[in-house]
């Protein structure tokens, strides 16, 4: 069962994105950047000298999960916009839906992790609300815990590690993170 859970409004943004830069966006060249629309990742270019993680609307937990995908992509796909990765948009058949879970299934273990370290409630996304049909959520999230376990027995990603150190201490939850933090049913 997850513990130390805190209300969002205490989840600034504006705490979020030094904490970001500071612990791992100078090694990397990137910055999080509040977006007005949709999330992108944008490789440094001509006209901007860092890498960016653009985040939707000023929402924390978008912050998380696009930091979660910075978190998964290696070197040569950092190099690219959106990291090279395809994406079907919302209204996905049950074909294009099973591609999506199965490249979201590392990201979002890792926001789970990132959420857990801020001490906020994770909540697993299917993004297909005008899909076909309606994905299983709860088989989802299944897997999604499998890898959580996986990282907690060894050990988090490179770039997501002292990211999450970072954020326990910062939101004063436990660290290093154990499994009893997390649960595998959504409440």
């Amino acid at each position: 069962m997850q513990t130390g859970i805190k209300t969002p409004n205490l989840h600034k943004i504006d705490d979020l994105i030094p904490l970001f830069y500071q612990t791992v966006g100078t090694h990397y060249n990137t910055r999080l950047i509040k977006g007005d629309d949709e999330p992108v990742y944008l490789p440094a270019n001509d006209t901007t000298a860092y890498h960016q993680i653009v985040f939707a609307h000023g929402f924390f937990t978008s912050a998380l999960h696009e930091i979660a995908h910075w978190c998964v992509a290696g070197e040569k796909r950092r190099l690219l916009e959106d990291y090279g990765y395809w994406y079907c948009p919302d209204g996905r058949d049950q074909n294009q839906q099973s591609e999506f879970e199965k490249v979201e299934i590392k990201p979002q273990a890792i926001e789970w992790c990132l959420s857990v370290s801020a001490g906020l409630e994770f909540k697993v996304s299917c993004d297909n609300l005008n899909g076909s049909f309606s994905p299983d959520r709860h088989a989802f999230r299944a897997k999604i815990f499998q890898q959580v376990k996986h990282y907690i027995a060894q050990g988090l990603p490179t770039r997501a590690e002292p990211l999450c150190r970072a954020m326990a201490q910062f939101y004063h939850q436990p660290f290093p993170l154990s499994l009893n933090q997390f649960s595998e049913f959504e409440r």
